[in-house]
Parts: structure tokens; C-alpha cells; sequence
């Protein structure tokens, strides 16, 4: 994903009130920018360190600035936006960088299905193979050696996408779990039993029904974000 114009570059003060992030630019001013994360963020940001945002010029944005990467506490840079990671993993699959998910004719993103009125991220249709229910997730919670998690916040919805994947491998489906990994420091991902024990119950039940799941990892820049390696998935 080519990022035109490029990020640009300022020092993150503090974020708060969820979706809302202060930085300071090179200029010495201060602004208020949208901070489009609905988990915690937790180990993702430091005060007073780099953090690169993007600007809009829609005249009916409250906030010109998004914020898009951050600095963590270990001098790693996450991807905090989490409009992207769908757009990633889309490009990903046209590019042919996930070859797990080739072959598919068709693409189509925000599809409604299931029991629990739920929308799929992705959906890959072709003649001659069974459909695929992509759900995406941006993974951002460094632990420490290389591990980054998912979740960094309870998630409710996230254990529920969890249930629909499981229906559709049992009505004869294909379902996938892509954790796209947005920090530079990962080695390897998996769930955050900690944080939230459900979710990581039922991603367990998943995968013993059946749900495929995939780890990829980006390359981040302030003109760029892409799609570009594979990470191991470790449960313990």
C-alpha cells in the first residue's frame, strides 16, 4: 500500500479519551488528530517519542489528522490504524503475496453472513472452489521475545467472528483468521490468554473445527505499509 502523500512525522504526546491523540510537529506546534483504534493500545505507545500521522483535506472531518504509526516503549513501530489491515490483506492476496488464499476468482469485502448478524471482512469466491470467510485482525500487543498478541482489550465481537467461522466450516465453508501484524519487532503471533481467556478458548475451538489460521507481518514506512513475510502462529 503505497501511502501518497507520505505519513508525516511528529512526537506523540498522549493518547486519550480512546480516539483522541496529541502530538507536537517538528514546528513546535501541538494538534489534536483522530486516533482510529478501538482496543487499548497497550504496549503500542510512549510519550514523548516519534509517531507519523496522516492528513485529510474532507471538510467535514472534525480532526484533519489520523493518527498511523507509533513508537513502542521498545523502539519497535506499530501500525495503529486499524482501517488498514483489511486493505493489506486484500492487496496481499491480489499480489499473490498469501499463497494460502490464491485461486479465488472474486473479492468482496464487508459481506453480511451468519447467525449473529455479523459482516465478514473478506469473502473469496470461485467456480470450482468452496467459499472463503476471511476475518482480519490487526495484531499489535508486543509480550516480549518476538511474541505479539491479539487481543489487547476484551472482545466480545472478536470471540462472536470467532462463532461464525466455525458455522460456516461446519455448513462446508472455508474460513481463515489472518492476524495482519503491524509491529516491526514480531517474530510470532498468537492470542492473549491473558488479557481475554474467552476469545482464546474459542480460537481454540475454532481451529479444531477446522478455521485456517494465518500470520503475516508488514513492512511499515511513512510511504509505505505492505503485506511482505510470513510469522509462525504459537499457541503455550
Amino acid at each position: 500500500m503505497k501511502i501518497i502523500p507520505p505519513f508525516e512525522r511528529a512526537t506523540l504526546i498522549k493518547r486519550y479519551k480512546r480516539f483522541l491523540a496529541d502530538i507536537r510537529l517538528s514546528s513546535g506546534e501541538e494538534m489534536t488528530i483522530h486516533c482510529p483504534n478501538t482496543g487499548s493500545m497497550k504496549n503500542c505507545w510512549q510519550a514523548e517519542t516519534p509517531c507519523w500521522f496522516s492528513r485529510s483535506d474532507d471538510p467535514r472531518r472534525k480532526l484533519s489528522g489520523t493518527l498511523e504509526i507509533t513508537t513502542t516503549p521498545d523502539g519497535f513501530l506499530t501500525g495503529v490504524n486499524t482501517n488498514r489491515p483489511n486493505k493489506l490483506v486484500r492487496e496481499a492476496i491480489e499480489d499473490g503475496v498469501i499463497a494460502e488464499l490464491q485461486g479465488y476468482e472474486s473479492i468482496r469485502a464487508e459481506v453480511k453472513y451468519g447467525a449473529e448478524n455479523s459482516r465478514i471482512d473478506l469473502l473469496l469466491t470461485g467456480e470450482e472452489l468452496a467459499p472463503c470467510y476471511v476475518e482480519v485482525k490487526n495484531t499489535t500487543l508486543g509480550a516480549g521475545g518476538g511474541r505479539v498478541l491479539f487481543p489487547d482489550a476484551v472482545t466480545e465481537r472478536g470471540t462472536k467472528h470467532l462463532r461464525e467461522l466455525i458455522s460456516m466450516v461446519q455448513q462446508g465453508h472455508r474460513a481463515v483468521l489472518v492476524f495482519c501484524v503491524q509491529h516491526s519487532g514480531a517474530d510470532c503471533a498468537g492470542p492473549a490468554d491473558e488479557i481475554d481467556p474467552v476469545y482464546g478458548a474459542t480460537l481454540r475451538q475454532a481451529i479444531a473445527a477446522g478455521v485456517e489460521v494465518l500470520v503475516y507481518g508488514c513492512r511499515l514506512a511513512e510511504d509505505e505499509i505492505v503485506i511482505d513475510h510470513r510469522l509462525p502462529f504459537v499457541i503455550r
